[in-house]
């Protein structure tokens, strides 16, 4: 049966299985991958069924993962690479940011580096420090890299798979407090490409722009919102680098109004370029300026205090009337 309902997590599991068993060049590797399956239990069970020498257990050194990964790219592999925790990426951000990220570019297009580099991150879970960023803006500022996150059980299974086949490395950030929310899959849908905006919620007066973990907060902002009349839209944005601003300009020009919101600090995050593009491309539409809701510039707090941090429900809906208000 092609349609089943499983959770973000299990549909990364099966996206993993399907590209390992339609591809022999595709391997994974990364800290507790193999006989663990994963800290989170994404790999879970791969290792058994598909050996040591397709799911490697490495050692505890993020830029030994991510040098050996560019490596057997160029040697015509499709490593997909796993970084235990967001917080864990920056020992290895010298080798992305210097060499995945500028070798196809570096050699004038004659060599490609499909490596995809998977990083779960946000916050939600009450984990210790440096295991609840959202380093996202970091690596979208980065040309020559790719930036995906799902939201969804569907987009999980679907843009990996997009993401392995891809010849451009791809960050795929994995909201891990969203790893157990069921949904549909359909292993047989023909999905729309990988850097394409989403309208998961139809609405004329104001528009919510959010990816990964968020998605699910403004589709419950928006459902909290029509209770008292108002109409919202919601985009799934999908895709941090490159953003799709035609979806985007297409639903402003129709609202009048936008609120872009993420996890990640507001100061330089994502949402700063999608308001400025924005501002240019629909000065005339707008009817308030693009307001952003995310998290405040300071290091991620303690477990017991992330929920002061995390942009909620409250945040987002003062948003929107703030943005309704002008």
């Amino acid at each position: 049966m092609a349609v089943q309902k499983l959770p973000l997590a299990k549909a990364l599991n099966e996206s993993l299985r399907t590209a390992l068993e339609t591809d022999p060049k595709v391997l994974i590797m990364g800290e507790d991958v193999g006989k663990l399956g994963g800290v989170f239990r994404i790999t879970d069970g791969l290792q058994k069924d598909f050996g040591e020498d397709r799911v490697i257990d490495t050692p505890l050194a993020e830029s030994g993962i991510i040098g050996t990964a560019i490596g057997l790219a160029l040697r015509g592999y499709r490593p997909v690479a796993e970084i235990q925790f967001d917080g864990f990426v920056f020992p290895a951000y010298d080798q992305i940011v210097t060499q995945l990220a500028k070798m196809h570019a570096r050699a004038l297009g004659a060599v490609k580096l499909p490596v995809v580099v998977r990083i779960p991150y946000g916050g939600g879970i009450g984990a210790v420090e440096h295991h609840s960023e959202s380093p996202e803006a970091l690596f979208a500022h980065v040309a020559g890299l790719k930036v995906v996150t799902p939201s969804n059980a569907s987009d999980a299974y679907w843009m990996l798979q997009q993401a392995i086949q891809s010849d451009d490395p791809v960050i795929f950030f994995e909201p891990k407090r969203r790893y157990w929310d069921k949904g549909e899959l359909d292993t047989e849908a023909i999905p729309g490409p990988l850097h394409t905006a989403r309208v998961v919620r139809e609405g004329d007066r104001i528009t919510l722009a959010a990816y990964g973990p968020m998605v699910k907060v403004c589709t419950e902002a928006a459902a909290a919102a029509a209770e008292d009349g108002v109409s919202v839209e919601v985009l799934d944005l999908r895709s941090v680098s490159p953003l799709d601003f035609d979806t985007i300009q297409r639903s402003v020009e129709k609202t009048g109004r936008l609120v872009v919101v993420h996890e990640a600090p507001v100061f330089y995050g994502s949402g700063a370029e999608i308001a400025a593009r924005i501002t240019e491309r629909c000065f005339y539409h707008l009817e308030a300026p693009v307001l952003r809701v995310g998290g405040f510039h300071a290091p991620y707090p303690p477990a017991r205090l992330e929920e002061e941090y995390l942009p909620g429900l409250d945040r987002v809906l003062d948003a929107v009337d703030r943005a309704l208000a002008y």
